[in-house]
């Protein structure tokens, strides 16, 4: 029994040791095919390298740091119109803002755009931009709350608000004061007791063209957006006359809708312009934008903070802003400012300067144009006396002018709308003359009916297109009194000094051209002296 049952054990000793062994084998032959497969599979790119990811690397510092340091400085502000039940999202200066609905959408198809918010479009994010309110941007230039921005975005506002990046917090503030001839206003903070971090100012008459530029804002209410770029050009003027002051700085560095009253800085973080506008087609960023100089916004700033407004001086002289180089060599002079209008009781006026002088020094200092003199005049204080150097008659004359408040001497100034209703009555009788010009003899009766005065003249019943006269800017209804200084009292006149001029000669006009004073072309008929000058050229 013993041997018997020892047997047994023996046998099942035997299957067990066989059973292990099998399972070793089936597990080693499972591991070395997976190898062979790895291995098969590595084969097929023994080649190739693997891909290492080293380790994190600043490789630039400089724009970076600048919206690091910029960043708690730059604001969103926005602007909240009229009361709950009327309010609307404005749309001044061809700013793209959505219309009611019973209104055109003024942006219309300027090229030149003031922006202080729009709805996003195209792939940006869609969010919801209340039509009673618009959106812009601010800089901190004072730890005591003070910021700068532009008129535009703020105008006309029944409540603003203020906003930081990485803070949800609204803040109220209040208009200080505003310059609406450089579209500049200053804010203050209500009630916000926190550290400020103002931007540092720095000198826009040392940029260049070709320095980096950088934009910091809140385009499309994206706050704190950098964009990069360069000075593209500086002094540009796209203003118009009701803005002489705005010689604009301007760059590629993306700006965009949301952009206005933020700064424009250098790449050492010092504000160096406010942007303003963009000239644009499709209504965004098309690499065209223009930022009003730091130097002439820290100067109204200073003036704001001072006396809430700003206050230039004049003389009360107006001029053409196309003054053609022909037109001052017809009165003997090589620069300086010809005169075409004297406000009435105006410093100029009372200083004894006349229509036709030719400004050619102010304060002892060249004239260049007329840019350069109204730059000088107005940063002249109020109730100073200048000296104003005149070309009259090729004699230079000496005036002693006191400088007046702007505003003042222009109050009793209408903007006029030009007179385009009817025709000449006699077109028949008009004498085409070589100029490109069609012209006829004024009767009395037609002097009536135009409500002109002065003795004198004939009457440009046409232009011909492409022509000398249109070139230079003659225009129908225009009355011709003098052609380089000789008077006008006839067709004839006009065809006798025609027949003494030849190809390259300068010739300069002296035309009268009438506007009704008042709305809608109703009113008193007002009749403004106009110069027009070109050189001759060999088919007029």
């Amino acid at each position: 029994m013993k041997l018997m049952a020892r047997l047994r054990n023996q046998k099942l000793l035997s299957v067990t040791l066989l059973l292990f062994t099998l399972s070793i084998g089936i597990l080693i032959g499972t591991l070395i095919n997976t190898a062979v497969r790895a291995e098969r599979a590595q084969v097929t790119a023994a080649d190739a390298t693997p891909l290492e990811i080293p380790n994190p690397v600043q490789l630039s510092t400089a724009f970076s740091q600048l919206a690091k340091q910029l960043g708690p400085s730059v604001v969103n502000i926005t602007s909240t119109y009229g009361t709950r039940e009327n309010q609307r999202v404005r749309s001044r200066r061809g700013t793209p803002a959505p219309p009611d609905d019973d209104e055109e959408d003024q942006g219309g198809t300027d090229l030149f755009r003031r922006f202080f918010g729009q709805e996003p479009f195209g792939d940006l994010p869609q969010r919801p931009f209340p039509r009673r309110q618009a959106t812009g941007s601010g800089v901190v230039v004072d730890r005591k709350g003070y910021i700068l921005t532009n008129f535009h975005v703020v105008e006309d506002a029944s409540r603003i608000q203020v906003k930081f990046n990485n803070d949800p917090t609204e803040y109220s503030a209040k208009l200080v004061g505003s310059d609406p001839e450089t579209d500049l206003a200053v804010l203050k903070l209500e009630n916000y007791n926190k550290d400020l971090s103002p931007a540092k100012i720095g000198n826009s008459d040392g940029v260049q063209v070709g320095d980096w530029a950088v934009a910091i804002g809140s385009p499309f209410g994206l706050e704190a957006t950098v964009t990069a770029g360069i000075i593209s050009a500086k002094g540009r003027d796209i203003g118009g006359t009701e803005h002489q002051l705005q010689k604009f700085i301007q760059t590629d560095a993306a700006i965009n809708p949301g952009n206005s009253g933020g700064p424009l800085l250098d790449i050492r973080g010092e504000v160096i312009g406010i942007n303003t506008a963009i000239a644009t087609e499709s209504g965004g960023y098309q690499g065209i934008g223009f930022a009003l100089p730091i130097n002439l916004a820290a100067s109204v700033y200073n003036q704001i903070i001072k006396s809430g407004r700003v206050s230039r001086g004049s003389i009360g002289i107006g001029f053409q802003p196309d003054q053609k180089p022909e037109l001052l060599r017809s009165y003997g002079a090589s620069h300086g400012v010809f005169v075409t209008n004297v406000e009435p009781d105006g410093p100029a006026a009372k200083a004894g300067i006349k229509i036709e002088d030719v400004i050619v020094a102010f304060r002892g200092q060249p004239v260049t144009d007329g840019d350069d003199l109204v730059s000088r005049v107005s940063a002249t204080p109020v109730g100073t006396d200048a000296s104003v150097t005149v070309l009259r008659g090729g004699k230079k004359m000496d005036f002693t002018v006191k400088i007046g408040e702007r505003t003042e001497v222009w109050k009793n100034d209408e903007r006029f709308r030009r007179f385009r209703q009817g025709q000449p009555e006699n077109e028949e009788n008009s004498t085409q003359v070589k100029f490109g010009i069609d012209i006829q003899n004024l009767t009395s009766a037609a002097r009536d009916r135009m409500g002109f005065k002065e003795p004198g003249g004939v009457l440009v019943s046409s232009v011909a297109p492409n022509s000398f006269a249109e070139d230079i800017g003659l225009e129908p209804r225009d009355i011709i009194l003098a052609i380089n200084r000789q008077p006008i009292n006839s067709v004839d006149d006009v065809q006798k000094i025609q027949r003494a001029l030849k190809p390259g000669d300068a010739v300069a006009f002296r035309v009268m051209r009438g506007a009704l004073v008042g709305r809608n072309g109703r009113g008193e008929m007002q009749w403004t002296a106009v110069f027009a000058a070109g050189t001759l050229p060999e088919n007029p």
